[in-house]
């Protein structure tokens, strides 16, 4: 059972606090998290779960904001994650994104979604489509309303008929001009590439997006060619477990529109569809860099939206890079970032330069990171393919669209 809920911006300042049981939980709480955060950096951030002198604590960081949650009750750490997470969620699709002013600017939508997603500590509705029903999403209309009109509220005065249904997730009567539903496999590439260039680490994490417009009351079946390579799988709450369990199926009753329908990984992948191979050395005062980027392992599909992002070592005064594709562009902070786009196919893109060393440095004793970033369109990394996609229920026969994306997520080579 969650006590009360905080969200701290990126300097923690408390910009939102939301009791949720009779005890009321003391903000110096906050204080004391975020000394914890300043004296131990970056490596508190990453833990999930804080025991403080008085409660626990769970957090979750989404684009700069924190999402704190205390209790001094035993319970289940992952449930607290999750519905941190699924705040986070809910908030980004309610406001666009995630900053401190959109919230500044929401504070009423907001406390109205956390009245509706958690009742005493336990949480309650949590599925967008339904909370869109009982809260209108913010728009100019609703503000202009409420600064005549004077009423801030974006309550609805009907309870949704989906709340008393057996697919809380889903409206009741649902009606469509054409049926139709789309799924997309997303991924990110996470890969770790060390200084010989030798392959230490690389997964995969990806999302099955389903994008669903059918009427009535439709009953989908997803299966996969190769479902053994899945690893780590969460499931939104309308798939059935048993069909997963038993078969390795996906059986579900879709929400309407959007939503995730899954996620998962996929280890320990043997290669990467790019090499990034950089260079440097460095004598009396000057560093010599160079960056050479080609095509590892062709995927069959266009290699886009290539970068190469290093930082600039603090020793380093000064740099003159250039490159014979793409832009280098060097900013204020000493990030450098090269951006290549395609790989074209009569020369394989480098960068190379000078960097000048402070004074009285002869070595650069300092080695940097490379990140990379790319998208292919058409093509999962993973291997996981989509073998059928069956639809009951409909009144018609619907339309039915496969894609494929992926994208480099914390991809690193070590210099």
């Amino acid at each position: 059972m969650l006590q009360c809920i905080f969200l701290l911006s990126d300097s923690g300042e408390v910009m939102l606090e939301k009791q949720l049981t009779g005890h009321q939980v003391d903000r110096s709480i906050c204080a004391w998290f975020w000394d914890q955060i300043t004296c131990q950096g970056d490596s508190l951030k990453l833990l999930p779960v804080i025991a403080s002198p008085t409660h626990y604590l769970f957090q979750v960081v989404r684009e700069g904001i924190t999402f704190l949650a205390c209790t001094q009750v035993e319970m289940p750490p992952l449930m607290a994650i999750e519905f941190l997470s699924r705040v986070a969620d809910v908030l980004s699709d309610y406001l666009g994104s995630l900053n401190e002013d959109l919230i500044k600017d929401n504070f009423v939508i907001v406390y109205e979604l956390l009245d509706e997603m958690i009742d005493n500590g336990f949480p309650l509705t949590t599925e967008p489509n339904i909370l869109r029903e009982m809260i209108a999403p913010p728009n100019i209309v609703s503000k202009v309303l409420s600064v005549v009109t004077g009423n801030v509220s974006n309550m609805n005065n009907s309870l949704p008929g989906a709340t008393s249904s057996c697919v809380p997730w889903r409206k009741t009567d649902l009606k469509h001009a054409s049926n139709e539903v789309y799924v997309d496999l997303v991924e990110e590439m996470d890969a770790i590439i060390n200084r010989d260039g030798a392959l230490v680490k690389c997964e995969i994490y990806g999302e099955v997006q389903v994008n669903s417009h059918l009427s009535g009351l439709p009953d989908l079946t997803l299966s996969f060619a190769n479902p053994s390579i899945l690893n780590d799988v969460r499931f939104h709450p309308c798939v059935r477990l048993r069909p997963w369990e038993a078969n390795q199926i996906l059986s579900f009753v879709p929400p309407d529109g959007e939503f995730k329908l899954m996620s998962y990984r996929v280890k320990k992948l043997k290669s990467t569809p790019i090499y990034v191979k950089p260079q440097l050395s460095s004598d009396s005062g000057t560093c010599r860099i160079s960056v050479l980027v080609g095509i590892r392992n062709d995927p069959g599909k266009s290699i886009e939206s290539i970068t190469v992002q290093f930082r600039l070592p603090p020793c380093v005064l000064s740099a003159d890079l250039s490159a014979n594709h793409g832009a280098v562009n060097i900013l204020a902070d000493k990030t450098c970032s090269w951006s290549i786009g395609r790989i074209p196919k009569d020369k394989a893109p480098s960068m190379s330069g000078t960097m000048a060393l402070e004074t009285g440095l002869e070595r650069l004793n300092v080695f940097t990171s490379f990140q990379v970033s790319f998208r292919i369109m058409g093509v999962a990394l993973s291997g996981l393919q989509i073998d059928k996609l069956d639809l009951k229920n409909l009144p018609s026969r619907p339309y039915k669209g496969f894609r494929a994306l992926t994208r480099a997520g914390e991809f690193e080579v070590r210099s």
